[in-house]
């Protein structure tokens, strides 16, 4: 990272590609990646890290990117929604009615891709407790959670 007078210029690992931002300390990871470098998947819902529309994998892990800070991931790999190609939970979520309007979908798509990779085939207790991080404000979480199950299935 290079510093000069309240700016710092970052090389961030986006979705396999090293990308260049120059950002102020107090910049976000979400407003970085979609002010800054145009991926516009990570919503900005809240704000304030309650309802998980800005989720972002870092390292793998989900965590909300409107809590971090951009200065703080330099050397991490970050995935979004734009990084992901039709992965199971993507296909689950049009396969199983996953949605309704869509704003909150990238979100709880990159969080339960982090479940499947953590727990490949969770129990529907699982499936909840992970995904209470994320809220869906015009479906309910039938449609969500059957997804995640129905990508956790074996395939045949």
């Amino acid at each position: 990272m290079i510093t000069y007078r309240g700016h710092a210029a970052l090389k961030l690992s986006v979705n396999g590609e090293v990308r260049e931002a120059v950002v102020r300390p107090a910049d976000t990871l979400l407003h970085v990646l979609r002010d800054r470098l145009g991926l516009t998947g990570a919503k900005a819902g809240c704000e304030n890290g309650d309802c998980g529309a800005c989720t972002v994998l870092l390292d793998g892990k989900p965590v909300k990117s409107c809590m971090v800070l951009a200065v703080e991931v330099e050397g991490m790999e970050i995935t979004t929604i734009e990084g992901l190609s039709d992965t199971p939970v993507q296909r689950a979520f049009l396969e199983e009615a996953g949605f309704q309007c869509g704003f909150c979908t990238p979100g709880f798509i990159l969080n339960a891709h982090a479940l499947l990779a953590a727990h490949p085939r969770p129990d529907r207790e699982t499936i909840r407790d992970w995904l209470e991080s994320n809220l869906c404000r015009c479906t309910g979480y039938e449609g969500i959670e059957n997804a995640v199950a129905s990508a956790s299935a074996p395939r045949e």
